[in-house]
């Protein structure tokens, strides 16, 4: 008889997830029995599926691409990060309530300050893209008292009213990528899904300068296309968002259980694990 409670990952696709191997290892740390697996939703079927996996027993589950939104409107009380994110990530299910909380930014935090030692105090920050990625990682980034927070999209008028939403958290402005000639930023986010197709969000040649770092939500093998484009423009570090994948978990496993996982030999293993031993996607 199985006794292990049930977590899991809505998302579709979600063959590719690490997030089973990462939860696993986590429990196996920390003592606790869980089921975790990877739960593949209809794009019409969200909220069916979310009520089907509580009538089994569900007790928590994360949330991927490209139901976030939906998930937010589906909880029925919200932290407040996940109120301002406008998007959820991790649902925590108690009878017939539902509590959405966002923890991409806890996550991308804690791998820019921790994992690569980066503080952004005072900082002059580039974040591409204003969609769910996005919006959940903005208010965190501007407590954390960049000199100014910047938000280029091909829609220029979105990344605008992104930062009309975010402007009491800090200086944020928004608009379209050529508006960024001229400009050079410490730290530039790639936030935008095009390295997931092997493309490369419209940045002019400038955005990076010697010192900069270059951070890539997405993660693989070797670097993404904007990684390679942040190399050629001499940027002087580079990272892909393994680590934010690894550390928003933690932060979802800590609000489910607990208890909030070592990250560090996770992250490791990941990194160590090869093209056949469950790809970090």
């Amino acid at each position: 008889m199985n006794d292990r409670q049930a977590y899991g990952v809505f998302g579709n696709p979600i063959g590719h997830s690490k997030s089973p191997l990462i939860h696993a290892a986590f429990a196996a740390q920390c003592g606790q029995a869980i089921d975790y697996r990877p739960l593949l939703a209809p794009l019409d079927g969200f909220a069916d599926s979310v009520a089907a996996f509580v009538a089994g027993g569900g007790r928590g589950a994360n949330v991927t691409v490209p139901f976030k939104e939906e998930a937010y409107r589906l909880a029925t009380r919200l932290t407040a990060r996940a109120e301002r994110a406008g998007a959820v990530n991790t649902l925590v299910f108690d009878g017939q309530a539902i509590l959405g909380d966002n923890t991409d930014g806890a996550g991308l935090l804690r791998d820019l300050t921790l994992n690569l030692t980066y503080p952004l105090a005072g900082r002059r920050i580039l974040l591409l893209g204003a969609g769910g990625a996005a919006r959940g990682v903005l208010a965190p980034l501007l407590d954390a008292a960049p000199d100014v927070l910047t938000i280029a999209n091909r829609t220029a008028t979105r990344a605008r009213g992104l930062a009309h939403d975010f402007a009491a958290h800090g200086t944020v402005v928004g608009g379209g990528y050529d508006e960024l000639a001229g400009q050079s930023f410490d730290l530039v986010i790639n936030a935008t899904a095009a390295s997931l197709g092997g493309e490369l969000p419209p940045l002019p040649g400038g955005v990076f300068h010697a010192g900069s770092l270059a951070y890539d939500m997405m993660y693989g093998q070797g670097d993404t296309p904007f990684l390679a484009f942040a190399r050629r423009q001499g940027a002087a570090r580079l990272a892909d968002g393994l680590g934010m994948l690894v550390e928003q978990a933690a932060e979802a496993f800590r609000v489910w259980r607990g208890v909030h996982p070592d990250t560090a030999p996770v992250i490791a293993m990941l990194r160590n694990s090869g093209p056949d031993g469950d790809p970090a996607r």
